[in-house]
């Protein structure tokens, strides 16, 4: 049996299985799941000077976001880990269901049509090759 507190222990155990690869994550993007997994297909794998080129020559709106994002995921790769830039690729990148603003559209004879705009959360992934 450990000792010591509960928090305490959990906070050991935590500290183990600490995931060190630099991530970015951006959360309540204004941007469907799925619109945004079209951008995020085509840069997971690639390396970063690749992915950077991609996502600013895509026309869609979710490649703006996904640029900020992967910038700041390669910021932190370089400042918080003292990665090298060149050797950078992308590893993992998902975006997950957030929560749906329910707005109602006033439609003809007095009836109202439920309109759900979409939120994601994305994640960026990177690592070392």
């Amino acid at each position: 049996m450990a000792k010591g507190h509960r928090s305490q222990i959990k906070r050991e155990r935590n500290a183990n299985n600490k995931d060190t690869r630099p991530s970015a994550k951006l959360s309540y993007a204004r941007v469907s799941v799925q619109k945004a997994c079209f951008v995020l297909d085509a840069i997971r794998g690639k390396d970063v000077k690749t992915a950077l080129g991609i996502v600013a020559y895509n026309p869609r709106y979710a490649s703006s976001i996904i640029e900020k994002l992967l910038k700041s995921a390669i910021a932190n790769a370089e400042n918080n880990n003292g990665m090298n830039v060149d050797n950078l690729f992308v590893e993992e990148c998902y975006a997950e269901k957030g929560p749906t603003m329910k707005r109602i559209r006033p439609r003809a004879q007095g009836r109202a049509y439920r309109i759900e705009k979409r939120i994601s959360h994305i994640t960026v992934v990177l690592n070392e090759r």
